[in-house]
């Protein structure tokens, strides 16, 4: 089963799950429905069907969990979204805080030609404008280990290599500060109730918030 067979809100649900379980969290119905920002009445419908398709194993209480079938699709629905936001920052020059929407939009149309049209115009991209990494043709994904910003120590040096990508406010804030991967980032002193955090980055130092400090990955 391809992607393409399935409808955009399948894809939508296969892809939060599996984003949920990269996190770290439980894929509950009450996550999935505020990542997709449904009623919980919808998603516990929609994992119905999902399991019914044989792409999700749904227990009550527990969480949804993808099976290769369903992880596949996943990956494939993952692969056109980053490829999609790095052609559209490299090629188009749209900003970080812009590409996400868009290649929401056109990562359930996106042909298999053109998506190794893009790929091989990029030379074969590893990672999106954020950080996040991209699955390869084969769908494998390579798992990098990054540290939150926020458990760095008072001036300790490190080069950010992911922003959290779902707030487009958010990435104009740290665009302004210039806070994007490739940049060296070093931890400030510590201000007395631990939040916000200070950080320098190109000799400005700015304070943001312990919360965002710990979605920010460095190595």
């Amino acid at each position: 089963m391809s992607s393409h067979e399935l409808s955009e809100a399948i894809q939508d649900y296969l892809k939060e799950i599996y984003k949920l379980g990269a996190e770290g969290e439980r894929a509950t119905t009450s996550a999935i429905a505020r990542r997709l920002g449904v009623a919980p009445s919808s998603a516990t419908s929609m994992l119905k069907k999902l399991a019914a398709l044989g792409l999700v194993v749904h227990a009550p209480y527990h969480g949804a969990e993808l099976t290769r079938e369903g992880e596949l699709i996943a990956l494939e629905v993952i692969r056109h979204h980053r490829l999609l936001e790095q052609y559209l920052a490299e090629t188009l020059g749209l900003s970080i805080d812009a590409v996400h929407a868009e290649a929401d939009r056109l990562e359930h149309v996106i042909s298999e030609e053109l998506e190794r049209k893009i790929d091989e115009a990029l030379g074969y991209p590893t990672h999106d404008p954020h950080g996040d990494p991209i699955p390869d043709a084969e769908l494998k994904l390579a798992r990098a280990t990054l540290r939150p910003l926020a458990e760095l120590a008072p001036g300790e040096e490190a080069t950010v290599r992911r922003v959290p990508d779902g707030d487009a406010a958010v990435l104009r804030h740290l665009a302004e500060l210039t806070l994007v991967p490739g940049r060296r980032v070093r931890m400030g002193a510590s201000v007395p109730n631990g939040d916000p955090v200070l950080v320098t980055v190109d000799d400005r130092e700015h304070a943001i918030s312990r919360e965002l400090a710990g979605q920010i990955g460095v190595a």
